[in-house]
């Protein structure tokens, strides 16, 4: 079994769409171990979104981000990585498959409605940086 990270962004929260993708994640054989809902600071989400420090969209992806409340959630599954990645679509709705997060959920680029992990590395890093070990609590198995 392998975990990875979700978020869905202000947008999707601000409109409802929670309860929605968690199903989506689920229907997709996802395992939802843990979830919360919380309102990143300004800091937290400056230290998140760290690595797009110099890109020139980070202030931009900062502010949005501190915008509202935001799902959280460690997702388990094999290959969760891959897996999380293929169900959320490409980030330009537009290009997203047909039945993915964001072909469905998505407004733009932008409002892209959910992030995941890139990688099992970085998944490691934003699930510490959100969950205490103790709060994984539905691991399979």
């Amino acid at each position: 079994m392998e975990m990875t990270f979700s978020i869905i962004k202000p947008d999707g929260v601000r409109r409802n769409l929670v309860g929605s993708i968690l199903g989506m994640m689920e229907s997709a054989g996802l395992r939802i171990v843990t979830t919360k809902m919380i309102h990143m600071s300004r800091r937290e989400a400056e230290q998140f979104y760290a690595v797009h420090k110099e890109r020139p969209f980070f202030g931009e992806l900062v502010e949005f981000m501190c915008s509202g409340p935001v799902v959280v959630s460690a997702l388990e599954a094999p290959n969760a990585v891959v897996k999380y990645r293929e169900l959320m679509g490409a980030t330009d709705p537009k290009k997203a498959d047909k039945g993915t997060i964001r072909a469905v959920h998505a407004l733009s680029i932008g409002e892209n409605t959910v992030h995941g992990s890139d990688s099992k590395e970085n998944a490691a890093i934003e699930l510490g940086f959100f969950f205490s070990g103790t709060e994984l609590v539905n691991r399979a198995g």
